[in-house]
């Protein structure tokens, strides 16, 4: 039974850094697509920062470019999110995901992930 749970969240100032965690069951999270998502209060859901299994891309949305890094740790199957340089615009619930095994998607969109941990909420102050 796959199962993601998110951990790491907390509030810090403007400026300040976080590293968000995504321990996985029930798959290989080396091997697998998987994503960071955010959703921010009255705000859709949106993609952060994606890990392609079929060709190793990793996709980071425009927004989190030079401050976000997406990794892996197969050892433990666990994906981290390590965020820098946090603005009060990143405030959201952090949530991972990974879609179903036959399933390749492309872009780093929600729809099309099927398997979502609980989320771990960010608060980033001025």
């Amino acid at each position: 039974q796959v199962q993601l749970v998110e951990s790491g969240g907390g509030s810090v100032q403007r400026g300040g850094s976080l590293r968000l965690s995504c321990a996985a069951s029930g798959f290989q999270l080396d091997y697998a697509t998987v994503g960071w998502f955010r959703q921010a209060p009255g705000k859709e859901r949106e993609g952060v920062s994606c890990i392609r299994s079929s060709d190793g891309t990793t996709i980071y949305a425009e927004s989190v470019k030079g401050r976000f890094t997406v990794s892996k740790d197969k050892a433990k199957n666990v994906m981290y999110l390590q965020m820098n340089n946090l603005e009060p615009e990143d405030t959201a619930v952090y949530f991972c995901a990974t879609p179903y095994a036959w399933a390749h998607p492309t872009a780093c969109a929600p729809g099309e992930y099927d398997y979502w941990g609980q989320g771990t909420q960010v608060t980033v102050s001025s």
